[in-house]
């Protein structure tokens, strides 16, 4: 299943980045959702937030360093919980959709924009970001459900 999950998330992830790369590097942006969502083509040559520009090759190895740990991890203890393999598969897709990004263009391709009118807005990301973020909150859940 953890596999599946992989995979999956892999080939949406670069389906969507291609799809990015070639349907909106050109434009200014498509409005999905007036003063709410815009698909807007950006190159992140950082991680989250656009902190540690260009260190690609820092952001690399600890993406490696991340992914296989947790990959040992699943592997040697082989946990029965299903969430918590459904959110570490999750992670390890992201990472690695990331990962193909930093290391084949250099930096990270993001397209997805949340906003507020012009008041506010959430930093651009795409979907390995969402898979990122979906694992670990479900980790979370996992982790305050076994502690008590």
């Amino acid at each position: 299943m953890e596999l599946l999950i992989i995979i999956l998330g892999l080939i949406l992830d670069r389906i969507t980045k291609l799809w990015a790369i070639k349907e909106l590097s050109n434009t200014s942006g498509i409005v999905v959702i007036k003063d709410f969502f815009v698909l807007f083509y950006l190159e992140n040559r950082g991680a989250a937030f656009g902190i540690l520009q260009d260190k690609v090759v820092f952001l690399s190895i600890v993406t490696f360093i991340v992914m296989a740990g947790i990959i040992y991890y699943i592997i040697k203890y082989r946990p029965a919980s299903k969430l918590l393999r459904i959110s570490l598969a999750l992670i390890i897709s992201g990472a690695i959709g990331n990962l193909i990004d930093r290391t084949y263009y250099k930096y990270v391709v993001d397209f997805l924009t949340l906003h507020y009118k012009d008041v506010y807005y959430f930093p651009t990301f795409n979907v390995a970001d969402v898979l990122v973020v979906t694992g670990t909150f479900l980790l979370a859940i996992y982790l305050i459900k076994e502690d008590k």
